[in-house]
């Protein structure tokens, strides 16, 4: 099963294909679709979609996996983020393809075993567990990781069921007004 690993950017948008089959994982590519900050956006947004589609055609992925949206202190950049996820999400529908979203913190949970890791400590995993020298940039090397998340997780699924990684459920707090008088 191939997996496409995208991680949105408006300016600069990384990716990561993985195979996997009979236990291992393989990384195939990985890289950037860069779009000019001096562009306007809705030009910089129409660059990154069809370079994912050249990335989808090029490499036939089964399923993409894309990082969930988080919330920022700046809200421009959390809208400029959802927008560059709307245009990974519409490239995936386009072409047929099933996507998953994970949250940083389960990305970084699933690799390294600590949901609140840095970087370099994610980066550092990948890069032992295929095998692989160096990535182009960080962009490159995060799509690479939300790939192998869902690799992870799928396996973990597959075996043990989907209720398994559920979360847990939040305790409810009590208030006085929770106790009949």
């Amino acid at each position: 099963m191939r997996v496409l690993g995208i991680d949105p950017g408006s300016r600069v948008c990384g990716y990561g294909v993985l195979e996997t089959g009979s236990g291992e994982v393989k990384h195939i590519a990985s890289g950037c679709i860069k779009a000019s900050p001096g562009l306007p956006v809705s030009k910089r947004l129409s660059i990154i979609y069809d370079g994912l589609l050249d990335v989808i055609n090029g490499h036939s992925p089964l399923i993409m996996s894309v990082e969930s949206m988080f919330f920022s202190k700046n809200a421009r950049s959390a809208i400029t983020l959802g927008e560059a996820r709307g245009v990974a999400l519409l490239a995936a529908s386009n072409s047929g393809l099933e996507v998953r979203e994970y949250s940083p913190t389960k990305i970084k949970l699933a690799l390294t075993g600590r949901g609140r890791a840095n970087k370099s400590d994610v980066r550092r995993m990948i890069t032992m567990l295929l095998d692989v020298p160096e990535f182009e940039s960080e962009d490159a090397s995060d799509a690479v990781a939300i790939a192998l998340c869902h690799i992870h997780i799928s396996r973990i699924e597959q075996k043990l069921g989907k209720e398994f990684l559920q979360p847990r459920r939040k305790r409810r707090r009590f208030t006085l007004d929770d106790i009949t008088s």
